[in-house]
Order: structure tokens, then sequence, then C-alpha cells
């Protein structure tokens, strides 16, 4: 009698961050087949610098990355290599608090150069591009998933890590018998740019202003609007994000058709920071040509999973960058689906059991941090209802408004999602719990 056990064909739509972190650790087990589909020529990241907070640094390791993090990763310069940012008013850069990740500090990358550092590492023929997604069957024994060249991929998984445009995440509302669920505008533009450190240290001098804001991450608050800086590229480029919220509608609308990035006039982004004092305006100013990018987010969904179709990253929680939480949410997901995924025990008769606990466990803390970073960003813009316009409370609070966040145990929600599939006993803490 044959009892071999037959390999598991899990199909990954979407060659983003989350997808492809998630495409190289399940390639390194013998018991599955991956296939990783990207609707892109090549891959490639729209935007610049991201930030991971210590939760999705540890995420990033536990995926067997850490090494190819690190090669292209960003840190703050000693002695302040534990400070995640300052918080300063755009009034005059005054001096509100700071926030410290130990061990950690302000950890980004630039978007493309870490994509590119996790794709080489890609085993030949994981990959196939120009494969757009177009429809999911999905039967009690048979998934396939179809795509606009006319091909399929019949699989016995399939997780949609295709952003928040996803092209999976109709099939798996409408097969819960939940209403579709398109991105949202929020409100707020981002104007993005990217200065040469050498550069902003000069205009810096030549007005007069502290090189230590150059030097480490900064955050300037105002009404309404916000500016983040922060080094990628080994600290020669500074990533430059300024925020702007048009309060005006309670239900803010983007045209129909517009772009959400395009480019504008530095005199568009300097008249949208009017007021503001001479550190944020400096940085500005060495902006020749940003970008603009309408920020749009999901609302929170009832449920990622629809029979043998998983939601991860953006897919699922798509979410503003106030926390930013998004890249590593999406990292956080797939260091979940991966551990499970990669154990030895799955076997497509305890998929929907894993899925299960997928949803159950990851979307409530995901639901969490996107609507916290709504919350956030009305705190750094002097908008929070109980806060204001107290600049020092903000401070103080921000101080350890991310430690929850940051804290959160990953490897808790995996043992009590082993202890659901029958691998191991539960904790006696999540036994209290219910």
């Amino acid at each position: 009698m044959n009892n071999k056990k037959s390999t598991l064909r899990v199909g990954i739509v979407g060659g983003g961050i989350s997808g492809v972190a998630l495409a190289l650790d399940l390639c390194r087990h013998s018991h599955l087949q991956i296939q990783l589909f990207e609707s892109a020529p090549a891959f490639g990241e729209v935007g610049a610098g991201v930030s991971f907070g210590p939760n999705a640094v540890r995420a990033i390791a536990g995926l067997g990355l850490g090494e190819a993090y690190r090669h292209v990763a960003d840190h703050t310069p000693e002695p302040w290599e534990d400070i995640w940012f300052e918080w300063r008013s755009g009034r005059d850069a005054s001096y509100l608090g700071a926030t410290i990740a130990p061990g950690v500090g302000q950890s980004s990358v630039h978007r493309a150069d870490f994509l590119d550092a996790l794709a080489t590492q890609l085993p030949e023929g994981i990959a196939k591009f120009g494969k757009r997604a177009t429809q999911v069957e999905q039967q009690s024994d048979r998934l396939n998933v179809l795509f606009a060249d006319g091909t399929e991929y019949p699989c016995d998984l399939l997780i949609g890590a295709d952003g928040i445009k996803s092209a999976l995440r109709d099939h798996v509302l409408e097969g819960q018998g939940l209403v579709p669920q398109t991105p949202r505008f929020s409100g707020t533009c981002a104007y993005r740019g990217m200065v040469d450190s050498l550069h902003l240290r000069e205009a810096f001098r030549a007005n007069g202003i502290d090189e230590h804001l150059v030097d480490v991450p900064q955050m300037y608050l105002g009404l309404d609007g916000h500016i983040l800086t922060f080094p990628v590229r080994k600290g020669r480029i500074i990533n430059v994000v300024a925020f702007t919220s048009d309060r005006s509608q309670p239900e803010p609308t983007w045209p129909a058709g517009a772009p959400w990035v395009r480019e504008v006039s530095q005199r568009e982004m300097l008249d949208a920071f009017t007021g503001w004092g001479d550190a944020p305006r400096t940085i500005l100013e060495c902006i020749p040509a940003p970008t603009l990018w309408a920020l749009h987010d999901l609302p929170e969904l009832t449920g990622y999973v629809h029979g043998r179709v998983a939601l991860i990253g953006d897919a699922a929680h798509a979410m503003l960058p106030h926390q930013g939480a998004g890249a590593g949410q999406g990292l956080e997901d797939a260091y979940f689906l991966a551990r499970l995924l990669g154990d030895t025990r799955t076997e497509i008769g305890n998929l929907p059991e894993l899925l299960e606990a997928y949803d159950d466990l990851r979307r409530p803390h995901a639901c969490r941090v996107q609507r916290t970073t709504v919350e956030t960003g009305e705190l750094y813009e002097l908008r929070d209802p109980v806060v204001g316009a107290n600049e020092q409370l903000v401070g103080e609070i921000l101080a350890t408004r991310f430690d929850w966040l940051w804290n959160h145990d990953l490897d808790a929600d995996l043992t009590e999602a082993r202890a659901r599939l029958g691998w191991e006993p539960r904790s006696q803490s999540a036994i209290r719990q219910e």
C-alpha cells in the first residue's frame, strides 16, 4: 500500500514583499509545490522608504530573511540607535518627545531594494510574470485561478497577496455572502521625495538649523498635516513624506479615473505647508519635483478566507501609513501561514481548519492596526478628540503609543492555531481567555 503523502500545490497571486516572502519560505518544504504569479513583466515596488517596527523585524527573521534584510536595511546611527522617531512641533521644530524601539530603532529600507534582495533568492521557475488573475473557480474538490492570457492554474490552496486593488478579494467576500469592498480615499494626500543627505545638511547649515534633525528620524506635527523624515540607502538619502489632510468632507472621494500618484510642482507642495517652520520648509525646498499620493485604505473586512482561498497583506487589510505598520502586517500574515503550511502535518484535509485559525487569529489584530492607524493620524495632526492641539501631551502619548503593536506575540497566536489543529496542547492562558 502506498502511504506517501501527496504534495500540496500552493498558488500565490501577487509579487510584492508579502507574496515573495511567503513564497521564499514555502518553497523550502518538500511537501509543498509553490507557484507565484505577478501581473507585471518583472518584480517591482511602487514607493520609496518603508519602515518596519520590531514586530515586523521579528517576522522577517522568522521567515529566514534576516540576512537579506540586514544587507539593505538602514538604522538610526549611534548614539540614537533605539529612536524610532523624535516628535517635534511643525511651527518651530521644538522637541515634544521620542518613541523608543529598543534594539531596533528606525529600521527601514527602500522598498525596491528589499524586494530585489528577496526576489533574487527565489528558485528558478517559482515566479511567473505577466499573469493577471481575473477569476477563481472553486468547488469542493476543485480550485482554479484563471488569468487574462487565457491560462489557468489548478491548486489546493490559493493566497491573494495582490495588494489594495486585489483581484481575489471579491471572490472571498462574495463567497461569504458579503458585499465586495473597494479602496476608499482617506482625505489625506502625501507629497513624497528623496533628498540627498549631504544636500540637506548644506541647506540646514545655511539656515542655521541643527543637523541633528538629519541624523535622527523626525516627525513634525501640525494642524491637518505632518512631515516625516528618515534615512534610506545607508544614510545617503533622506526619505521625506509630507502629509496633508482635507477634512471638509465627512466621506471624501477621489475623482474616478484619476491616478493615485502624480507629479506636482514644488510650489503646490510648499503652498500646502504655508506657515510651517524653518526646518520643515527647508526640507521641502530640497525636493524640486515631488510626487503626490492619494492615500487609500480598506474598510475592516469581516473575513479573509473563503474555502481554500485566503487574503494576506494589503489585499486583506490595506491601511494608512501612520504607524509604519502596513508592510509589517503583511509579513506577519506570511510568517503565520508559513509556519503552519510548512509543517509536515499540513494536508489538504486540514486546510479548512488551518485557514479558519488564520482568519480567527490574524484578522482581529490586523483590523485593530487598521483602526488605530487612522486614530494615530488624527493624533499627529492635532485632531484627536481628547488631546486636540496639546502638543506636549501628544508627545507624551506617542512615547508608548506603539508598544501593544510592537510587542504582539505572534508565536502565541501560532501556538493557539496548532492547538486548534490538534498538533499540540493548548496553553493555559488561551484556555483562561475563553
